[in-house]
């Protein structure tokens, strides 16, 4: 049976949380994160996590469910948030799947977006792995040095399980997600996309920026240098990655903050670009020189019951 799912997406900073929020107080829903770091733990700050008050009280479900030095890939999440789905509708709620990461969520939405987990060859997997218990993880590492140093610069040396495939990756490069190119969607979704003009978008991230480093971004990630995870998949978040550097004399606090404003900007025309191209999307407008946003929340809600019904 298809299930009826509401999809917000939009870059960041638009005002994905807020909305999300009041339709889930108005349709009787729970909300899914889609955001790919804001899975991890102790990973709030930097990824503008929602607050327990924010929630005012609406569950949330795929928040800090695994360390920051564990990889999570996206078929985790895909495996992760349908689970979810089925659950919530078992409660007779309202699913709402809300965030940036317009492949996670694509890969949830569609039944025929599958991955290739499994090795092409068994038997060479097993080789690295005997390797890798002989000989160590560093010695593994090397290997992947030797075969593909790009991907070994994203990849830190005791992640035996990444190393393993990304050297697979290097030997056969057939081996990465695929998507069927004729899409059948698992449910019944309405996806929600919020925009704003470019200008209004960029100081808003600014703005966010400061009031990350105001409210303790820096202790955040020196948690991470201390746990030696620069090289973790969770510390190359937009946020983190520049603010590594500074405990080394790289550059200053100045020149990260001016680092990780630019590559939100950039990041955000990127996350306009793919959810124009690669997913069907009902745009709303959030500048805030049209409307209030109440008047702007009661807009989307009539368009959510008139078309979910």
């Amino acid at each position: 049976m298809k299930h009826d799912l509401i999809v917000i997406v939009g870059p960041t900073a638009v005002g994905k949380t807020k909305l999300s929020i009041e339709l889930a107080k108005a349709f009787n829903g729970e909300i899914i994160n889609g955001d790919a770091f804001q899975v991890y733990r102790g990973m709030d700050i930097g990824t503008a996590k929602i607050t327990p008050e924010e929630m005012e009280g609406i569950p949330h479900h795929l928040l800090d469910i695994v360390d920051p030095g564990d990889t999570y890939t996206v078929s985790d999440f895909q495996r992760d948030a349908r689970r979810q789905i089925q659950a919530i509708h078992q409660r007779g709620k309202l699913p709402i799947l809300v965030g940036g990461t317009g492949l996670y969520i694509n890969a949830v939405l569609y039944k025929n977006y599958t991955f290739q987990d499994e090795p092409h060859n068994p038997a060479f997997r097993k080789e690295l792995e005997r390797f890798a218990a002989e000989h160590g993880s560093k010695a593994l590492y090397q290997r992947l040095l030797e075969t593909d140093r790009h991907a070994a610069k994203s990849i830190h040396p005791n992640n035996v399980k990444r190393v393993i495939r990304a050297i697979e990756k290097a030997r056969n490069p057939s081996l990465e997600p695929e998507a069927e190119k004729v899409k059948e969607p698992l449910y019944r979704h309405l996806v929600i996309g919020l925009s704003m003009n470019r200008d209004e978008l960029y100081a808003r991230i600014n703005h966010r920026v400061e009031l990350m480093m105001a409210q303790g971004l820096m202790k955040e990630v020196e948690s991470l240098a201390e746990q030696q995870l620069q090289n973790s998949q969770a510390a190359q978040a937009i946020g983190y990655k520049e603010l590594f550097p500074v405990f080394s004399g790289h550059y200053d606090q100045a020149e990260a903050v001016r680092l990780i404003k630019r590559n939100s900007r950039r990041f955000a025309k990127r996350q306009m670009t793919w959810f124009k191209h690669q997913m069907q999307v009902h745009w709303f407008s959030m500048d805030q020189v049209e409307q209030t946003f109440t008047k702007k929340v009661t807009k989307i809600m009539e368009f959510v019951a008139g078309k979910m019904n």
